[in-house]
């Protein structure tokens, strides 16, 4: 193929975009209810833990306030989870994986101050955000009853803690 090489290589470009647009519209994949069930799991550890570094190294009382109250939500969703997950057969983890480890705590060690209050706000109205979405999705779709009824039920929770930290973010 003779000719201009920038016009091969934009033929090619648009040969690969058109053949990925039947894949880009298919709908995502549901989550099984095992895989929900280990997305709320670490979800609700890792806001609880993320809670109680707040709790202490915030410098914003309104902050600490609201991570106590994300302590207090997520310990018992955690609970609440865990008891629909025998239910189903499931199983819900126990610990933090190293990735959301990695992701989700680690960045927060460092931190301190305002610095840590506005990360700390930012990433809950991000994880809340990603989570009502997923939530909603498992109240949808979900294979069980009781996961079912459990996301819906949880919805109003972190629909409260989005709503929490949009406030506080707009208070700064």
């Amino acid at each position: 193929m003779g000719g201009n090489p920038m016009k091969c290589i934009l033929a090619a470009i648009c040969c690969v975009a058109m053949c990925s647009m039947p894949a880009l519209a298919q709908k995502k994949a549901a989550m099984t209810d095992q895989q929900f069930v280990d997305f709320a799991g670490q979800t609700d550890m890792v806001e609880a833990n993320l809670g109680q570094l707040a709790a202490t190294t915030a410098s914003s009382q309104p902050v600490k306030d609201y991570a106590q109250m994300l302590v207090t939500d997520h310990t018992s969703d955690f609970s609440q989870l865990n008891s629909v997950a025998q239910q189903a057969s499931l199983t819900a983890p126990t610990a933090i994986d190293a990735a959301h480890n990695k992701m989700m705590i680690d960045p927060f060690q460092k931190l301190k101050g305002a610095a840590f209050d506005h990360k700390y706000v930012q990433e809950m109205i991000a994880g809340h955000t990603k989570a009502i979405a997923v939530y909603k999705k498992e109240a949808d779709d979900a294979q069980n009853p009781a996961l079912k009824s459990y996301a819906q039920q949880t919805l109003p929770t972190l629909q409260k803690h989005l709503d929490g930290a949009k406030a506080l973010l707009k208070a700064k």
